[in-house]
C-alpha cells in the first residue's frame, strides 16, 4: 500500500523546499523567542488618545489580532491602517505603531513619514531595512526583531511585541499569563497536526485533503474574526489558492444569500467554521448551526474547527497554528512550494519604476 504524501515527511520536504512547514512545527519556540525579544521594549509615552497600527500583509495581521484580543480591555480606539497615510485624526496624542517585518514596505514607510510629520508618539517594529535606519536617524523608539523569515512566518515577532508594548504603556494587562498558557498549548497543537501524526488522526491533514481543489472559505466570530482573516491570507500565500473570510453575525445579513441560488457554484468552495463550543454565546452558536444547515443543503464541504485553550490569546494562537499547518499541507497536495510568492515579487518589481518609494526615502532623509 502506497503511503499518502502527507504521511511521508521526506516527500513533503521535496515540495516544501524552503521549509515553511518547519515554522509551524516550531511555533512554540518562536513565541518563546518573541517573548524574550519583546522584553527589550522601553517606552516613556503618556497614555495616548488612540492607537493606529500601520502595516501591510503579514505585518498588518498582527495589528488585527491585537485589536480583537484587546477589545474587552482597551478604553481607547485602535485602528489598523493599510494605507500610504494615517487616518486624518492621527496627531500628537496618537500612538502610531509602525509594523514592517522587512522594514522596506513602501506603504508602511510612507505611513512612518506621515506619523513623523504629525508628531505622533511612534514606535517601530521591524527586522531592519529602511524603517530601522530612519527610526534611528529620527530618534524614534524601535524594536528590532530577528530577520530571515517570510513575513507571514514571522507572526510571533510582529504580534507579541505589540501586546507587550500596550501593556508597558499601561493600556492592557495579563500578557505574560496568557502567553504562559499559549506556548505549551502550541506544542500540543504541533504534535497533533505535525507531519509525524498520520492523516487519520490529524485535523489539518484531513481538512487539506478534503479541501482539494476548492477555494476555502473561513468563518469566524468575536475575536476569531482576525483569526479567520489570517487563515485566508495563509491559504493565499502558502497554498496559492483563492480564499475568502467572513464573520458572524454580519455574514448572516449578506454572505449567506450568496449560496442561495447557484447550486453548481457550491462545488468550487469549502467552508471552515471556527467554533468555541464551551464559550459561544447562544446567539452566535444558534446562527452558526442554522447557517451550517442551510449550507449543507447546497452540498458544500464543511468543517468545524474547535478552538483550544482557556485564555483569549491561547485560543487565538492555537487556532491560527492549525490554519498554518492546513495551508502548507494544501500546498503540498497541489504540488506547490509554499514559500515563494512570485506574483507579489513581480508586483513589487514593477512598482519600483514609479519612483514613489524613492520619494518617500528622500523625504525621510531630508525631514528635519
Amino acid at each position: 500500500m502506497v503511503t499518502p504524501i502527507l504521511d511521508d515527511f521526506e516527500k513533503i520536504k521535496l515540495i516544501d523546499k524552503s521549509g515553511m512547514l518547519n515554522f509551524a512545527i516550531n511555533a512554540a519556540n518562536h513565541y518563546r523567542e518573541a517573548f524574550k525579544v519583546a522584553q527589550k521594549i522601553t517606552v516613556k509615552y503618556q497614555k495616548p488618545s488612540n492607537i493606529v497600527v500601520a502595516g501591510m500583509g503579514g505585518s498588518a495581521i498582527g495589528g488585527d489580532l491585537l485589536k480583537d484580543w484587546a477589545k474587552n480591555q482597551l478604553t481607547i480606539p485602535i485602528e489598523v491602517s493599510r494605507e500610504y497615510s494615517l487616518p486624518k485624526y492621527a496627531d500628537k496624542k496618537t500612538l502610531a505603531i509602525i509594523n514592517s517585518y522587512s522594514g522596506d514596505t513602501e506603504e508602511t514607510l510612507s505611513s512612518f513619514l506621515d506619523a513623523l510629520k504629525r508628531k505622533c508618539m511612534i514606535f517601530c517594529i521591524s527586522s531592519g531595512g529602511a524603517l530601522i535606519k530612519y527610526a534611528k536617524k529620527h530618534k524614534v523608539p524601535y524594536l528590532q526583531v530577528p530577520g530571515g523569515m517570510p513575513p507571514r512566518a514571522a507572526l510571533p515577532y510582529m504580534l507579541v511585541p505589540l501586546l507587550f508594548l500596550l501593556e508597558k504603556v499601561g493600556l492592557v494587562k495579563g500578557v505574560f499569563e496568557e502567553l504562559d498558557e499559549s506556548i505549551p498549548l502550541l506544542e500540543k497543537i504541533s504534535q497533533e497536526n505535525g507531519p509525524e501524526t498520520p492523516t487519520r488522526d490529524n485535523f489539518a491533514k484531513t481538512v487539506a485533503t478534503h479541501i482539494g481543489d476548492t477555494a476555502p472559505t473561513i468563518y469566524g466570530f468575536g475575536f476569531y474574526r482576525s483569526v479567520a482573516q489570517r487563515f485566508k491570507q495563509q491559504f493565499n500565500e502558502n497554498s496559492k489558492s483563492a480564499s475568502k473570510w467572513e464573520f458572524f453575525p454580519e455574514l448572516d445579513h449578506n454572505e449567506v444569500v450568496g449560496w442561495e441560488g447557484r447550486g453548481e457554484q457550491s462545488k468550487y468552495f469549502s467552508v471552515i467554521f471556527i467554533r468555541d463550543f464551551e464559550n459561544e454565546p447562544i446567539e452566535i452558536s444558534s446562527r452558526i448551526e442554522i447557517t451550517e444547515q442551510i449550507m449543507e443543503q447546497k452540498g458544500l464541504i464543511m468543517f468545524d474547527l474547535k478552538a483550544q485553550g482557556k485564555s483569549t490569546l491561547a485560543k487565538m494562537l492555537s487556532t491560527i497554528l492549525v490554519g498554518d499547518f492546513t495551508s502548507v499541507y494544501l500546498a503540498v497536495l497541489r504540488g506547490e512550494d509554499p514559500t515563494p510568492v512570485k506574483t507579489i515579487n513581480l508586483l513589487k518589481g514593477a512598482l519600483q519604476e514609479n519612483g514613489v518609494r524613492d520619494k518617500i526615502i528622500e523625504e525621510l532623509e531630508n525631514l528635519a
